[in-house]
């Protein structure tokens, strides 16, 4: 039964079921706000739901997408956090700071929506994004590049092409440009070294996580002003 349903779906060929979901993501994203300001937090919601299903319904034909538990993915994930935050203020951005995931202005702390809002941004960003991205970027672009055979790539093969042009791409999808490049190049670093695509997805799991710590709690009481634009 599941064989059945699997191949009725447009994505059970291996180079949609990496990059569909990746691309409906995408386009959700880009309709966050077009809806009013509080959309954003709305249309975030559906794009969870969307995301969720679409990682339930590739996962039997994603062999790949899996997570993997390493002290590799674990000190990468807490090295690319400190890299983001670090380097925030030594390089401009593609557009002045974005505080449309301002919470506490569009709720209030004491607003129940404002921790409802707050979770499923954590939630999204830790559980969702990891798996979509990295088998986008990491698992399908990077192998794209490398051989025409890209399917039967082993994920350790090295190549000095694919890894800056997948790290650049993966970078330039973030405002903060610069800390996303060399966000890429530590994740396809620790595929690479692992030959797996899961240390990647919990490294950037990890990531998410803390920044999304250091959001809701502005910068763990070290910042003066609320750190918004870093969702």
């Amino acid at each position: 039964m599941t064989g059945v349903q699997t191949c009725a779906l447009p994505i059970s060929s291996p180079l949609l079921a990496r990059v569909l979901p990746f691309a409906v993501f995408l386009v959700l994203t880009a309709c966050q706000g077009s809806f009013g300001p509080e959309s954003h937090f709305w249309v975030y919601l559906a794009k969870c739901v969307v995301g969720g299903w679409l990682v339930w319904v590739t996962w039997p034909l994603v062999s790949e997408m899996r997570w993997a538990v390493s002290l590799e993915a674990l000190f990468a994930g807490i090295l690319v956090f400190i890299l983001w935050v670090a380097m925030d203020s030594l390089y401009p951005k593609f557009s002045a700071s974005d505080d449309s995931w301002n919470l506490h202005e569009h709720f209030g702390s004491a607003s129940a929506m404002f921790w409802v809002f707050a979770g499923v941004r954590i939630a999204g960003s830790t559980l969702l994004v990891p798996l979509l991205e990295e088998v986008f970027y990491r698992s399908f672009l990077y192998r794209y590049i490398l051989a025409p055979n890209w399917l039967f790539t082993a994920h350790n093969r090295f190549n000095a092409r694919a890894f800056l042009v997948t790290s650049i791409v993966f970078g330039l999808t973030h405002q903060h440009w610069l800390a996303g490049i060399a966000c890429g190049m530590i994740y396809q670093l620790l595929v690479i070294r692992t030959n797996r695509i899961g240390d990647a997805i919990t490294a950037h799991a990890i990531t998410n996580l803390l920044l999304g710590l250091w959001v809701i709690t502005q910068g763990f009481d070290f910042l003066k002003e609320h750190p918004w634009d870093f969702w």
